[in-house]
Order: C-alpha cells, then sequence, then structure tokens
C-alpha cells in the first residue's frame, strides 16, 4: 500500500482552517484519481469556537462573549457538538474516498482507532463510546464527526484534548454547566478528560500530533509520509474561505426544531438533586444532574448519557431511568428521577436561538460551491 499523505499545521484560523479540510475531501470524489488518504494533524490559533453542521450557533455559542474576548466562529462540515479550539487542542482531519459499504458509526469507530492507539502510547486507555465520543473512565477526552461532500469524497473530524482551559470554555459556549456559578468548572471536569490531566504533564496540540500520527500508523498499519497540500488544493481552500467559512451566511444556518432549556429539583437520599435539561424540539440534546454531593454519582453520569439524544417521552425516559438507577437505592426510586425529568420538560422556556434540523452524527451531502 502507498504511504498516507500526512500534513502537520499550527496556529491555524477558523475559516482557513476548515477550509483546507473541505478541500482535501474534495479531491477524493468519484471522478477523482485513486490515491491514499490524507490524514491532517494540526491546531488552531487559540482560540475559537467552532459549531458541528447541524446546530445552531446562538443556541450553542455566546457571541458576546465571542466579540468581547475576540473569539472567531465557524460551522464545521462535519456533525457533533459545539467546541473550544486553540493551542490547547488537536485538530485531526481524515480525507478519503467514501466507503460503500460501511455505516456512519463504522466509519467513527475504525478512526478513533488510531486515536486510541495515539493514546495508548502514553499510557492513557480510551474507548469509543455513543454515537461520536472517545472516553477515558467515563468522561470525555475526544469527539468525532463526518460529513460527504457531494461527489464521493468522506471528512473525518475529531478534536483531542490535550489540555482545555475550562472556565474559558464556560464563558463562550452556552452549555448547561454554565448556569452553575462557582461549581461550572468542577462540574465540568467530571465528565471530561484531557492528556495533562491523565499523564500528569502538560500536553498541547502541537505535542500531541506526533503520537497520534503514531497511533495512526500502528492501528491501520499504514506508513505516512509526510507532505503539503497542492496547488488545486490550496486554491480550493482559499475559494471555499471566501465562499462558505468566511460568510456570516454559512455561520448562522440553522433549522425548524425548536432549542429549549428548564431545569427542576429533587430530593433524594443523597441530598437535594438539580437537573438541568437542553432540548431540541422533543429530543434531549443534554441533561445535567449537580447537587450536594462530592461528586456526581455513576449512575447519574450514566443516565446523562444515556437520554442524550433521546426522545422526550416516557417509553424512552423511564426504562432508561430504571436500567441506570438499578441497585441503587442510595439515589430513591428510579420513578421520582424519571418523573423530574418528564415534568421538567413541560416547563421549558424557548432560547434566543430555536433552530435546528438534521442529525448530528451522521453525514450531510454538502451543497457543491
Amino acid at each position: 500500500m502507498s504511504p498516507w499523505r500526512l500534513l502537520r499545521h499550527q496556529g491555524v484560523g477558523a475559516a482557513e482552517g476548515l477550509a483546507l479540510d473541505e478541500a482535501l475531501a474534495a479531491g477524493y470524489g468519484r471522478h477523482s484519481e485513486r490515491r491514499p488518504p490524507t490524514l491532517r494533524l494540526y491546531t488552531y490559533r487559540s482560540h475559537c469556537a467552532l459549531v458541528g453542521r447541524y446546530q445552531h450557533l446562538e443556541a450553542e455559542v455566546d457571541l458576546d462573549a465571542c466579540r468581547r474576548t475576540a473569539t472567531p466562529v465557524n460551522r464545521r462540515p462535519t456533525g457533533g457538538g459545539a467546541i473550544v479550539m486553540g493551542a490547547g487542542q488537536l485538530g485531526v482531519a481524515l480525507a478519503t474516498a467514501a466507503p460503500a459499504a460501511q455505516r456512519p458509526r463504522q466509519l467513527l469507530e475504525g478512526f478513533a482507532g488510531g486515536l486510541i492507539a495515539g493514546l495508548a502510547r502514553l499510557g492513557v486507555t480510551a474507548g469509543f463510546r455513543g454515537k461520536n465520543d472517545l472516553e477515558v473512565d467515563g468522561r470525555k477526552i475526544a469527539g468525532l464527526g463526518l460529513a460527504l461532500d457531494g461527489s464521493g469524497g468522506l471528512l473525518l473530524h475529531a478534536s483531542v484534548l490535550a489540555d482545555l482551559d475550562v472556565a474559558f470554555m464556560l464563558q463562550v459556549l452556552r452549555i448547561p454547566a454554565a448556569k452553575l456559578g462557582g461549581h461550572a468548572v468542577a462540574s465540568v471536569e467530571e465528565r471530561i478528560t484531557t492528556v495533562t490531566g491523565q499523564t500528569g504533564q502538560r500536553w498541547d496540540g502541537q505535542r500531541l500530533a506526533g503520537v497520534v500520527a503514531a497511533g495512526f500508523a500502528e492501528a491501520l498499519g499504514v506508513e505516512l509520509a509526510l507532505d503539503r497540500p497542492t496547488a488545486d488544493e490550496q486554491r480550493r481552500a482559499a475559494a471555499l474561505v471566501t465562499e462558505r467559512y468566511a460568510n456570516p451566511t454559512w455561520w448562522h444556518e440553522h433549522s425548524p426544531r425548536p432549542e429549549a432549556t428548564t431545569d427542576a429539583e429533587l430530593r433524594l437520599p443523597v441530598g437535594l438533586v438539580r437537573l438541568y435539561l437542553a432540548l431540541s424540539g422533543d429530543t434531549i440534546k443534554s441533561l445535567l444532574f449537580t447537587g450536594d454531593f462530592t461528586t456526581v454519582p455513576g449512575p447519574l453520569v450514566a443516565l446523562e448519557e444515556a437520554l442524550r439524544w433521546k426522545r422526550l417521552e416516557r417509553a424512552v425516559v423511564e426504562p432508561a431511568v430504571a436500567a441506570c438507577l438499578a441497585g441503587h437505592p442510595e439515589l430513591g426510586p428510579p420513578d421520582a428521577v424519571a418523573e423530574a425529568v418528564l415534568s421538567a420538560g413541560t416547563r421549558r422556556t424557548a432560547t434566543a436561538a430555536p433552530q435546528r434540523h438534521g442529525s448530528c452524527y451522521f453525514p450531510e451531502v454538502l451543497t457543491p460551491s
């Protein structure tokens, strides 16, 4: 097998970074010459806030905070959630021809194998979980997404947390934990982890890139050859900056499903618990439990994950609660927790950014430019 191309970049702009990724994928369309995949490892200039292809910008990002902190915003061509990117996070892009026989989850799991092997070289044991997360002991360390370019090219994205300024992230992203005041950072740190936190050594995206490259070579059995973008790829990327990624119309794309947020309290044997519920239409976008405990009980963290992107309806919520809380009487009767989630949904209040469409985790055919 011919070596894969390896591209390395540091400190790219938000529009320029995303445009080059899409330009790379465009070179793998059905009418393109057959060639090995391209792996790109890079960091963004600190900092930028990026939303997934199917998210509504104002619902996910505090635009006033971004203006105050001079943080550029943009929209990825791939699915997944809102993220902050900078020197502390490694951007990973894989451009290749879309395999006809593999489903999106299979593609993401295969892509994650390179990240898992790379992290293992540092003694960090990660695994693929849910629809698009890489986790270490139940805490997220990377997120993945993918997209088709319309002609058969495939782009897979990942963001790996070498390190993370959680307080800054809470300033610019609209996430439930941001409502928790002084407890917000601790609440987020219970749910995410970083390479720095796992190893006890300071890591950034640039330093991590070599480790991840070695992981891809090992896991996928390929050789990587350091390269640079072709003249055609550079021209295509420059055009995409102008046509798409520097265009506010692209940033502000949205869909018809209403966003809403709500919360509720319930008293359990472990103490007073408050839940925060973010909804997209009748779908649970995220669920967050907080309370008078040192760390959030594992079954409640598991329930947060179990209900993410599930329908807010009794037939879905009650079985999930029962399964996660089984064998944990200290968390009270599952019926009470299920009822709190369901009743919170009846008290929703619309956000200023009410629209979304599609799925966050499955590829969309991009409109050709």
